[in-house]
């Protein structure tokens, strides 16, 4: 249903994505509170191939569009996290702008496949 929507690779990139998400959350400092934001940040990071792949499977285009805006809210949740991590200064010296990147380059790809998809519906 989706394969004229999207990118080929996109199964394989939000898979990437959860990768590095855990990747980062190794890399972070042991104390409690960047632990905490950290795991926040894993949650929600690594739901996105989840929910991605949910949408493969979808039965109908708002089933499509229900889980496709799931997995966006899951990156804009991964993004606030990696914000306040940022901010409280738990990632000092960790490299998270690949990550930081990758959740915008997803964030503006599934919302133009669930416009699309939206339109289409009309």
């Amino acid at each position: 249903m989706m394969k004229d929507e999207e990118p080929e690779d996109l199964r394989q990139r939000t898979t990437d994505y959860g990768v590095e998400v855990v990747a980062l959350f190794c890399r972070l400092p042991k104390e409690e509170h960047a632990r905490i934001l950290g795991r926040q940040m894993l949650k929600s990071g690594t739901s996105v191939g989840a929910q991605y792949r949910e949408g493969k499977r979808a039965k109908s285009n708002a089933d499509l569009i229900s889980k496709l805006e799931g997995a966006l809210q899951e990156l804009d949740e991964t993004d606030y996290w990696l914000e306040l991590l940022e901010r409280s200064h738990c990632l000092r010296g960790v490299d998270f702008q690949h990550v930081k990147s990758e959740t915008q380059e997803l964030i503006a790809i599934l919302t133009s496949i669930v416009i699309k998809l939206k339109r289409r519906g009309k």
